[in-house]
């Protein structure tokens, strides 16, 4: 079963406005982080990715909004997270595991394509690669950011809450 479009979507309609080619920061860089968070996050784990993408669980997206969220503000599907050093990413290390987790998971995309059944992304012969890969990043980030890497993932909902702008 897949929830391609659910209402609970994270995904936008375009990408944000560029100057020059770089996207203006019409994001703060701590939402930035956490929606790369929750997308290794998700990509990491795949018991959630049974009990929940598998199961249509419509509050968590799918892979497809995990791989979205990745990838969409950051650009990281045109560019290395390197650039992002000192803002998005601590260092250099968190920079290459998050690199790294990028090309696996969007070379599997490319090949099942954005709208496939999540059995095609979990049956991928690349994906175990794809979550080991995914996992190192998650957890690096998350311990650099003080927190449990294996609390389960948030809900889009949470993650929502928390990314609001502080007025």
């Amino acid at each position: 079963m897949t929830v391609q479009g659910s209402e609970n979507s994270s995904r936008r309609g375009r990408r944000s406005s560029t100057m020059g080619g770089m996207p203006t920061n019409d994001m703060p860089w701590w939402r930035w982080r956490s929606n790369v968070r929750s997308a290794l996050h998700m990509l990491s784990d795949p018991g959630f990715q049974r009990d929940c993408w598998l199961a249509g669980r419509e509050e968590y997206g799918d892979v497809t909004d995990a791989v979205y969220r990745l990838v969409e503000d950051t650009w990281l599907d045109n560019w290395s997270a390197d650039k992002y050093v000192g803002t998005i990413f601590r260092d250099a290390e968190e920079a290459a595991l998050v690199d790294a987790a990028v090309l696996r998971v969007l070379r599997i995309m490319h090949e099942v394509g954005p709208d496939a059944l999540v059995s095609a992304y979990l049956d991928h012969p690349g994906w175990p690669e794809a979550v080991r890969a995914a996992r190192d990043a998650h957890v690096r980030l998350a311990v650099s950011d003080g927190e449990n890497p294996d609390e389960a993932p948030r809900t889009l909902e949470v993650l929502r809450i928390l990314t609001r702008s502080a007025s």
